[in-house]
């Protein structure tokens, strides 16, 4: 069992729709990492975290979680720029971004679009327990995500039967484009956000939101983010701005390099309170 003193929000961090598989449990949260599974609970100051494979555990957890980020700063930083947004911004308080790798991110979120999350779930459930590797914790066994080379063998029909719909032929096509290289996912840690996004793009089943999602959630680019109701909403509300375009331009003036999790703190608080 390992203990972590950190200032942060296990709940919000976990449900506020950057994970796809999760458990809720008892006492705490079970999340499936691309290498072991964890099971993690919070009382007031500590983060309690066990797992199937203890090596390295505190550096996972702490790089997963992006627990050494200091993430006062930011959201003092933002509500300098913007008095508006304090209530979410405190509603968020101790809300981390997650840093996932981006081969699982970049399918999970090819199977996202125009999807209902349980059905998101339900097809990596399916995807995993067909091709990834099985892990007993605490009695109960888990899968974990399959690896490139696993997925890099499947058929479009293979793809179908894990229910993931009209994304088979994309998710077929993403893999082909990682096994030629065409789609380098390490090229895109050192690219510009901009750059970044045009790169993702060129690949069919890519469209703006999913490579936003991708380049937030996988390679930490906040200024970088997916718009969705939740949003749009609080920005209706609150700004009296309609439109994605203008709610990219006010963002972007505003929040500048902290645009994406200005918008993440705005969903979270919009949605949950």
């Amino acid at each position: 069992m390992l203990k972590i003193r950190n200032n942060f929000d296990l709940a919000s961090t976990i449900t506020c729709g950057q994970i796809f598989r999760f458990e809720e449990i008892e006492d705490g949260y079970i999340v499936i990492l691309d290498d072991r599974v964890v099971k993690l609970s919070q009382d007031e100051n500590y983060i309690y975290i066990d797992s199937n494979k203890e090596d390295n555990l505190e550096n996972i957890i702490e790089d997963y979680f992006d627990l050494n980020r200091d993430y006062q700063k930011i959201v003092d930083d933002i509500s300098k720029l913007d008095k508006t947004i304090e209530p979410a911004l405190m509603y968020s308080k101790g809300l981390k971004m997650i840093h996932q790798s981006p081969f699982i991110t970049i399918i999970e979120y090819i199977i996202s679009q125009n999807n209902r999350v349980s059905s998101i779930k339900k097809s990596l459930d399916l995807l995993s327990k067909k091709y990834g590797e099985k892990v007993t914790f605490n009695e109960k066994n888990y899968y974990l995500f399959p690896t490139v080379q696993e997925l890099s063998k499947l058929s479009i029909s293979e793809f179908r039967e894990c229910k993931v719909g009209f994304r088979d032929r994309y998710l077929y096509e993403i893999m082909k484009s990682i096994r030629e290289n065409k789609l380098n996912m390490d090229i895109i840690y050192s690219m510009e956000s901009y750059d970044a996004l045009k790169y993702l793009m060129n690949f069919k089943g890519i469209g703006n939101k999913v490579a936003s999602c991708i380049l937030l959630f996988a390679y930490q680019k906040f200024d970088v983010y997916p718009i969705d109701t939740w949003v749009k909403k609080f920005m209706k509300e609150e700004y009296n701005i309609i439109g994605e375009k203008q709610i990219k331009e006010y963002t972007q003036r505003v929040y500048k390099e902290y645009s994406g999790l200005a918008i993440q703190y705005m969903f979270n608080y919009k949605r949950n309170s």
